[in-house]
Parts: C-alpha cells; sequence; structure tokens
C-alpha cells in the first residue's frame, strides 16, 4: 500500500469528499476539507473546514491533495498542488491504497451502472461476499473499515475517477466501450480515451482485462479476455435490448474471471431487473409506454434507447447541457413517423441536426411542458421516452433528479 501522509487536503466536499475525509481521518491523518461552495453541508465532517475563495496557504506541510470526481484539474487547488509538486489523487486512488480487497473495475462510455449492479446481483447470488461502490453512487473510500477483507469489490469507474489514478490495481479490469463523452472536461476524445484506459495500467499478468472483441492493444501485463453481444450466455438477460445484452457478456466474462460458478451467473441473469433512470419503464398509460432513460448523458447512450424499441413510434425528449457532440446520429435514427421534443441548453444544436434530417420536432423548454406535449400526440402502441443525449445540470442537479421528475410527471398523468 502506498504510504498515507499525514496531512493531506480533500477537495470538494459531497459524497465522495466526506467519505474520504473520514478515511483519512479513521487512518489518522489530519484533513484539511476544502469546497468552493459556501453553502455546502459540512456537518459531520471531522477536519479543519475551508470553504469559499480557495488560499494556497492551505497547501503548507500537505503532502498530498484528494479531490473528488467532480473536481476539473484547472480548479485553483489542484493547480496550485501541481505547481508544488504534491502529488493530487482521486477519491477511487485514496481507496484502492487504503483497502486491501481483490477489486472488479469496470469503465467505458456507457453501460457501466448496469453491468456493476449486474454484477453485484451475481456474487450474491453465487453466495460470494462483495460489495458495490465507486461512480455508482457509494464511495469507494466508505468501505474503508467497514468490509471483509475478502470480499470483491465490484466498482464502477469513471473517466473523471480515473483521471488522476497512480496504485490503482484492478484484479479484473472490464472496459466496456468507448465512444465520445464528456469532451467539455477532458478536452479531446483522446484524453478522455488515455482516461479511461488507465484502468489497465497496473494490471500484471495474474490479472484479468475484459475488453470488447477486437478491441486495440492495452497497457498493463494482464491475460485478456474479450467478449461481444453475441457470445453464449448461460442464461438469456431479462433486461431489454442489444446493448444490454452486451453488458451481460462483460459481466459473465468477469464473474468467470472471478470464479462464479454457470449457475449463479444464469439465476442473476434471469432475475436482473436493470437499474433505476436506464431504459426503466415508468408506465403504461392508455396504451403509451412511458420510459425514464434520464441516464442517457451522451449521443451513444441515447441511441441505445432508440434501438430497443422495435417497430414502435417513439416520442423522445431530447436536449439539456450539450457535451460538444454532433447530433447528427441522433437525428438519423430517428424515422418520419418519429418525434422529439426539445429542452435545456443544447435544443438549439439539436433542433439544427434534426431539421437537416426532416425529424419532426417541437421546442417545449422544460420537461414538464414536453411530457405534456407527447402525451397529446401519442397513440396506443407508442412509447414516450425521456433519453435526452445530454448531461442534466442546466436545469436539474443530477440525472437522478431529471428522471424522478419525469416519474413525477407521468405518475401524475395517472
Amino acid at each position: 500500500m502506498a504510504p498515507i501522509p499525514d496531512r493531506v487536503v480533500v477537495v470538494g466536499l459531497a459524497r465522495s469528499g466526506r467519505a474520504a475525509a473520514a478515511a483519512l481521518r479513521a487512518h489518522g491523518s489530519d484533513v484539511v476539507a476544502y469546497d468552493a461552495d459556501a453553502a455546502v453541508d459540512v456537518v459531520g465532517i471531522d477536519a479543519e473546514i475551508r470553504l469559499g475563495d480557495w488560499d494556497d496557504a492551505l497547501l503548507d506541510d500537505s503532502g498530498l491533495v484528494v479531490k473528488s470526481p467532480g473536481v476539473p484539474e484547472e480548479s485553483p487547488p489542484v493547480a496550485a498542488a501541481r505547481a508544488r509538486g504534491i502529488p493530487v489523487a482521486s477519491e477511487i486512488e485514496l481507496g484502492a491504497r487504503l483497502l486491501a480487497n481483490p477489486i472488479i473495475g469496470i469503465t467505458g462510455t456507457n453501460g457501466k451502472t448496469t453491468t456493476t449492479a449486474l454484477l453485484g446481483a451475481i456474487f450474491a447470488a453465487a453466495g460470494a461476499p462483495a460489495e458495490v461502490a465507486g461512480n455508482i453512487g457509494r464511495p469507494l473510500t466508505s468501505l474503508v473499515g467497514a468490509v471483509d477483507e475478502d470480499a470483491w469489490i465490484v466498482c464502477e469507474l469513471s473517466s473523471f475517477q480515473l483521471e488522476d489514478v497512480d496504485t490503482l490495481r484492478p484484479r479484473i479490469a472490464v472496459l466496456l466501450n468507448l465512444e465520445p463523452d464528456h469532451i467539455d472536461r477532458h478536452g479531446s476524445f483522446e484524453a478522455y480515451r488515455a482516461a479511461k484506459l488507465r484502468i489497465f495500467e497496473n494490471q500484471g499478468p495474474g490479472d484479468v482485462a475484459v475488453v470488447p472483441r477486437g478491441f486495440a492493444p492495452l497497457p498493463g501485463r494482464a491475460a485478456r479476455v474479450e467478449f461481444c453481444a453475441d457470445d453464449p450466455l448461460p442464461a438469456e438477460p431479462r433486461i431489454p435490448g442489444a446493448h444490454n445484452r452486451e453488458n451481460a457478456a462483460a459481466a459473465v466474462a468477469a464473474a468467470r474471471a472471478a470464479g462464479i460458478g454457470e449457475g449463479a451467473i444464469a439465476a442473476a441473469l434471469r432475475a436482473f431487473p436493470g437499474v433505476e433512470h436506464r431504459i426503466e419503464e415508468v408506465a403504461v398509460v392508455d396504451g403509451v409506454r412511458y420510459v425514464n432513460d434520464s441516464k442517457a448523458t451522451n449521443v451513444a447512450a441515447a441511441l441505445r434507447a432508440l434501438a430497443s424499441f422495435p417497430g414502435a413510434r417513439l416520442h423522445v425528449v431530447l436536449g439539456g447541457l450539450g457535451k460538444r457532440e454532433s447530433y447528427a446520429p441522433l437525428a438519423a435514427a430517428l424515422g418520419p413517423e418519429d418525434r422529439a421534443y426539445l429542452i435545456g441548453d443544447a435544443a438549439g444544436d439539436i433542433a439544427a441536426a434534426l431539421e437537416a434530417a426532416s425529424v419532426r420536432f417541437t421546442h417545449e423548454g422544460a420537461l414538464e411542458a414536453a411530457i405534456a406535449a407527447a402525451r397529446r400526440a401519442a397513440a396506443p402502441g407508442d412509447v414516450v421516452l425521456l433519453s435526452p443525449a445530454c448531461a442534466s445540470f442546466d436545469q436539474f442537479t443530477s440525472f437522478e433528479q431529471r428522471g424522478e421528475e419525469f416519474r413525477r410527471l407521468v405518475q401524475n398523468l395517472q
């Protein structure tokens, strides 16, 4: 385990930062907990608290900066730490240093949460001790001191979490897919790709790298296992869609590498219902299916959702905070009978792509107006789909809040 300094600065005090501060204090380090938001909740954080404007003096005598995934590289604390030569680590890296458990790390542009949750269900079906953590909502550092060292940790890893790892070495590392995303944060697809592939860089010959069939050579020295959507599986997954069969194939490959038996894998595939906010059927109202895919925060994810309803006329709610992507592939995937309802900051850019492809659309501005318009236009057998292809932060605090608002609005229709 890499040593933990006596004094550490934690930057960002939401869920990950709070967990990191608690793990460091339990380890015996002095902690300075900083957040630029002066109104952030700091109740219960055992640390020296600093909020608001950054002061470089907070780095004095500190040997490490731990940053939450939402903190960009150019933020003042990170830039100042780099200038002083102080190491910067993600909360995931800190967790990897403090935990001796074997880790299954799962990354990719789309499907991470579904695959992580499915793997957790497979371990549960096998009666094998395992914890699910990471980008799925439970900070990795929250497991420090709370989990048996023999338990597997199934950890969803975003590019934001992987961009500042150093010693992280998953026993099994899974890359689901790699498509343009978060270019607004990373600056280029090449930088985004490099962050994702860091999941493999410390793996050795005794480890396993699970990747799509035909994927390019990887960093690290792990044994390579490939998967594909048409792989034979011990059972067909309950969750619909070709993309989810691909997710299931990756989960099966990882589970086999961890020594899980075929019977438990089959049982979990048959029973696993999927995750919230990802092609989640909310209700059928007057013969119209309402589906919450708020987790589709990029074009590639929305394309997977559109392909999940062959033969149905779609009423798709699109828009939010864009990520500098082209919306032309989205427009090309919509048919002449489909209709789009645009919301949020990216509505103008999406409209231009839809207009060029002769796809019908209306500007609705807000989610409530979009749902009302879709209800008026939809007929029995149609699907009203929230699959925004954009982040949520222009109108909502998270994709979860956006999905929950969609659920509320649909329930009101009933």
